[in-house]
């Protein structure tokens, strides 16, 4: 179960990076997003994934679920919900006073 997390994660990565170097601003805002998405995915693929383990049975058992990367991923969702928000009303505001998402008209340069 690890390895196809790992890959799902490589492939989140390889799209988001893919969309970050794209010139349109609604796309990097995405690229961003699937980029915290592969975060949260290798959050959860680091302290191995188990079946059928309790999430805690007192202080004599055998084998329980580690909290911690729960945690973790809770705390990084809720600051990538942040993120993309901000994000999103920055785009908007950016496409509202230039009329374009084009990240190369917006610095003036043009593709002659």
């Amino acid at each position: 179960m690890e390895i196809v997390m790992i890959l799902v994660s490589g492939v989140l990565v390889t799209v988001g990076t893919y969309l970050l170097l794209t010139k349109s601003i609604l796309r990097v805002v995405i690229g961003t997003v699937l980029l915290s998405h592969a975060a949260h995915f290798l959050l959860l693929t680091l302290p191995g994934l188990s079946r059928g383990a309790p999430p805690l049975q007192g202080e004599n058992a055998a084998q329980y679920a580690d909290p911690l990367p729960q945690a973790l991923i809770l705390t990084a969702i809720v600051i990538s919900f942040g993120v993309t928000a901000f994000m999103l009303v920055l785009a908007y505001r950016t496409y509202k006073e230039h009329g374009t998402d084009d990240l190369n008209q917006l610095r003036g340069s043009s593709d002659e």
